[in-house]
């Protein structure tokens, strides 16, 4: 089944074309699907996974259950600017483009992973569990979804027990994460960050420098021989 086409006014309200894009996922997905799907989920349910998700890294749904849930997130934290209010042509001023144009175009990236999430999962989560709070501009939040949704690697349910009770992030660290704190986690390594690596590099070398003239010192007072006895007997 084909789906509907959505007609734009040039410079009144929108309302009822922002409303179709809203609840039943744009031109860019099957709208059927998506409005049994939605049907079932609300937005304290849609809360609840995203910040499990947020906190653990992982994920334990369906990746098309999981979608749609990010999907009906993303439409509801993008409406809830003031830019969703906006005339086209106010838009076209403020975004480049209009709502419904932006919100189809990042609805459909979503929509291109097919056999999983992407890699930068929990960052999306962690946005659009505080977006207002990080991005106060719609353009803004816009170009951060972009980026964590133009990626090809993706990932796998988690199989281990899902958690019972797990706390609400707090939205101060969710502001502060950033994706390579999140590809670290991925692997299993904590960053180093680099200030940290050049001054333990320096105390390595000091270390190494300190053995070396010590080594030499003890060679001057006992003699080459001796200091090849001494060295044997230690061993």
């Amino acid at each position: 089944m084909e789906a509907p086409s959505v007609t734009e006014n040039s410079s009144t309200g929108n309302d009822h074309d922002q409303e179709q894009v809203l609840n039943h996922g744009g031109t860019g997905s099957n709208p059927e699907i998506n409005r049994e799907e939605e049907q079932e989920l609300d937005e304290e349910q849609v809360r609840r996974v995203l910040q499990v998700i947020s906190t653990t890294g992982s994920f334990w749904h369906s990746w098309d259950k999981l979608k749609n849930m990010l999907s009906f997130q993303l439409k509801l934290v993008l409406s809830e600017y003031p830019e969703a209010k906006m005339t086209i042509d106010e838009q076209n001023a403020s975004l480049g483009e209009t709502y419904l144009e932006l919100v189809t175009r990042l609805d459909e990236e979503l929509h291109c992973f097919i056999d999983g999430p992407p890699f930068t999962l929990q960052r999306i989560c962690e946005i659009l569990l505080a977006a207002r709070s990080i991005y106060p501009k719609l353009s803004k939040l816009a170009l951060a979804l972009e980026k964590n949704l133009l990626v090809t690697s993706t990932l796998t349910a988690c199989t281990k027990p899902y958690p019972e009770m797990m706390p609400d992030p707090e939205p101060e660290k969710a502001s502060e994460a950033a994706q390579p704190q999140s590809n670290s986690v991925q692997n299993g390594i904590e960053p180093t960050p680099e200030g940290d690596k050049d001054e333990i590099m320096t105390e390595v070398e000091a270390d190494i420098e300190e053995m070396t003239m010590d080594m030499d010192a003890f060679q001057e007072m006992v003699g080459p021989s001796e200091a090849n006895s001494t060295a044997a007997e230690s061993s």
